[in-house]
This record gives structure tokens, C-alpha cells and sequence, in this order.
């Protein structure tokens, strides 16, 4: 059974609107590459997907998150959520029970998923396929085409 991780992202519901209140996980990021990232997810992994928030860590598609904020896994100072606290979220939310993972983000999130879900086989469908643009490009088709990368 495979689990697909996606990116969280910086541009957020309330940047359109700054009044939404607490919203879904899948609909506060809106940023182009998150967004095509929650749709490939939704295409192919409808009920095994999570979104990887560099706040609040592994969230279902459904979870509510209260507010706009700005953590970066890019940016120490932003104090975002570390490996371990992550290894216990994998543990309390079940997800060890997927046999594979499949990470549709950057490296950045690759490397993070590699250490949290270590033992587990990492699958990266969007490696060597250069920036955002292509990446974006690549999932649209996909998308629909109907075949997974």
C-alpha cells in the first residue's frame, strides 16, 4: 500500500482572503506547485495522501488549520517541526503501515520524508525533472493523461 506526501506552501488561503477562518488542509495552500501537488495527490491517492506542513507536520487532507502562518523548512528561524516530532506523528497517525511512500514535492521534502520514513522504500516521481515549471508541467499531464508518473 502506498502513501503520497505533499508540500505544504507559502502562498495560503488567506492571502486571497484574508476573512476564510479555519480551513481544510487541502484548501489553504494555493500556491501553483502545492496546489498541482494536492491535485495529482487527489487523482491518484485519494484516501492515502498527506500534507507535509513545515508547522503542523503530517496533516489529512481534511484537517483544519486555524490561521495563516509562515514556517519554512528552508528557514531555521522559523522554528519548523523537526524529524523527531515527526517520526511520532508517522507513529500516532498509523502511517507506518504503508509499504511505500510516495514523496510528489522537491528534495528538500524528499530528504525530510527519507529520514522520517527511513526503512521504508521512497518513491520520487518528480526527481531529475528540474524546477517547479517542468515539475508542474509533468503532474498536469499526468493529471490528465490519467497515468501516474
Amino acid at each position: 500500500m502506498k502513501l503520497c506526501v505533499v508540500p505544504c506552501g507559502s502562498m495560503k488561503i488567506w492571502h486571497k482572503n484574508p476573512d476564510a477562518g479555519p480551513t481544510k488542509a487541502k484548501d489553504v495552500y494555493i500556491g501553483l506547485f502545492a496546489r498541482t501537488c494536492i491535485e495529482y495527490a487527489e487523482k491518484f491517492y485519494p484516501n492515502n495522501y498527506v500534507i507535509l506542513s513545515a508547522k503542523y507536520g503530517f496533516l489529512s487532507p481534511d484537517e483544519l488549520i486555524p490561521e495563516d502562518y509562515n514556517v519554512t523548512f528552508n528557514d531555521p528561524k522559523t522554528n519548523p517541526i523537526g524529524v523527531e516530532e515527526l517520526r511520532k506523528q508517522v507513529e500516532e497517525k498509523g502511517l507506518m503501515k504503508y509499504d511505500e511512500i510516495v514523496v510528489v514535492a522537491g528534495s528538500n521534502y524528499v530528504n525530510i520524508a527519507k529520514r522520517v520514513f527511513a526503512g521504508k522504500k521512497i518513491l520520487t516521481p518528480l526527481k531529475g525533472l528540474g524546477g517547479m515549471g517542468p515539475m508542474i508541467s509533468a503532474m498536469k499531464k499526468a493529471i490528465r493523461d490519467g497515468k501516474e508518473l
